[in-house]
């Protein structure tokens, strides 16, 4: 990874915003921007240089693997922060204002007094994050494939009797033994009813007969998230539960084929919320199409009907569709892909043809 780059493209932002240096307190953006996998820093970038705040216990950690001049925590996070600000001295100061605390905030106000200029900034990082490198496209395939193998074995498991949670225990257990480094987010298993809660984590219920079993879940490899989802039908299923299926299907199938760089996120979730709509589910659709997906399971592009942004080449994304119907059921399909001019390279490589058990 080439961390110099990246810090290089945030820089460019800052003289764009005419800031003289940011504080960067989310650990993904740290990551992204020097390297640093531990879980206690603060990096700072200035028009000169990069530094990064940490304590002992992640001191050698930071010298063998962070991209930035490195300052050491002799007291506090704040007080460490506060010294070197008033020893680089600049004027224009944005902060992460989604993530650094009100206490924080305080504590620096208060030290630095009218000496600094502070500029409450959304987006800086999160912009240059979108478009993924081929080093972290091939993170994230990696990521993906790892869950296609196991999902494809693990599938046998899933029948009547077996409690939900029992279901996403044994899936996670397989993952982390094929040589996951961790779960990316909670895993979501729903079966029957509750299969129409769009993030229905595993429950008590045990799977029935007849009724849909929806699994979405993902891993972390090489720091980078994989996401996915299958419903799988336990029993025969009825006409209604293979139309249902269809529509999801036949939407995110065509979203697939359709989208390309350059369109906006807007016009990418028309593409599956119009078909749906016109198969008389628009109502029971209500999330986004999808999300980019990177060192965070969910980060910018978010495929939203209010996202006018557009969706640069090389951004990665998920579709995901779904019908959630209540007191009856739910269907989502969900794939990871990689947007190009030509149109979505989909990475997810498992079928997506109604997997009946």
């Amino acid at each position: 990874m080439d961390f110099l780059a990246r810090q290089g493209r945030v820089r460019r932002a800052l003289v764009e915003q005419q800031l003289d240096a940011l504080i960067v307190t989310h650990l993904p953006n740290i990551r992204y921007l020097t390297g640093f996998t531990g879980s206690a820093g603060i990096a700072i970038v200035t028009l000169e240089a990069t530094h990064f705040i940490t304590d002992s216990r992640y001191m050698l950690h930071a010298q063998t693997e962070v991209a930035a001049r490195l300052f050491p925590v002799e007291d506090s996070y704040e007080r460490a922060l506060t010294d070197l600000l008033k020893r680089e001295r600049p004027r224009r100061v944005g902060i992460e204002a989604e993530r650094l605390s009100l206490a924080r905030y305080e504590f620096l106000t208060r030290e630095l007094g009218d000496g600094v200029e502070w500029v409450s900034t959304r987006g800086i990082i999160e912009d240059v994050r979108m478009v993924k490198e081929a080093e972290e496209q091939q993170a994230i395939r990696r990521a993906v494939e790892l869950a296609a193998q196991v999902f494809a074995e693990f599938v046998e498991e899933i029948r009547p009797g077996v409690r939900e949670r029992d279901l996403a225990a044994e899936l996670e257990y397989r993952l982390r033994r094929a040589g996951a480094e961790r779960i990316a987010f909670e895993t979501i298993v729903a079966s029957g009813e509750r299969s129409a809660l769009p993030h229905g984590v595993a429950s008590e219920k045990r799977i029935g007969y007849n009724e849909f079993v929806v699994i979405d879940f993902g891993v972390v490899v090489g720091g980078y998230c994989s996401d996915m989802t299958r419903t799988i039908y336990v029993g025969t299923p009825d006409a209604r539960a293979r139309q249902v299926y269809a529509a999801v299907l036949e939407a995110q199938l065509r979203c697939e084929r359709e989208m390309r760089a350059g369109m906006r996120a807007c016009d990418i979730d028309a593409l599956t919320r119009d078909l749906i709509t016109a198969r008389g589910y628009g109502a029971f659709y209500g999330h986004a199409t999808g999300h980019g997906i990177g060192l965070e399971v969910h980060e910018a592009p978010r495929l939203s009907r209010h996202n006018e942004d557009r969706v640069p080449a090389g951004a990665v994304v998920t579709v995901e569709p779904g019908i959630y119907l209540p007191e009856w059921g739910g269907v989502r399909i969900e794939d990871v892909v990689i947007v190009n001019e030509r149109g979505s390279e989909v990475l997810t490589p498992t079928p997506k043809d109604l997997l009946v058990v």
